[in-house]
């Protein structure tokens, strides 16, 4: 089992910056990737950046540029650097985990709010 617990979330004006983190605790032996989602009001959840076990990073075009995913592997914990915020990128935030080989397991955390102020 893996738990993951969102922080940092919040109200800013457009173009301030966040920095989001995700403490995750638990069986964390074998993550295959670590990423942060978002859901909008009436909008499906979307991925908006990735970082891989390697440290490789994938990144939404809506994003690319402003956010930066990183983590501690020391701390456990995921963070996502978020700079130039627009109005657009309110949300819901999630942590995600994917760990496992053939048999892969996916967990999530409770979300953060984020909202941007024109």
């Amino acid at each position: 089992q893996v738990q993951l617990v969102e922080s940092g979330g919040g109200l800013v004006q457009a173009g301030g910056s966040l920095r989001l983190s995700c403490a995750a605790s638990g069986s964390l032996f074998s993550i295959n990737y670590m990423a942060w989602y978002r859901q909008a009001p009436g909008k499906p959840r979307e991925l908006v950046a990735l970082i891989t076990s390697g440290g490789s990073t994938n990144y939404a075009d809506s994003v690319k540029g402003r956010f930066t995913i990183s983590r501690d592997n020391a701390k456990n914990t995921l963070y996502l650097q978020m700079n130039s915020l627009k109005p657009e990128d309110t949300a819901a935030y999630y942590c995600n985990a994917d760990l496992g080989g053939s048999i892969r397991y996916g967990y999530w955390g409770q979300g953060t709010q984020v909202t941007v102020s024109s």
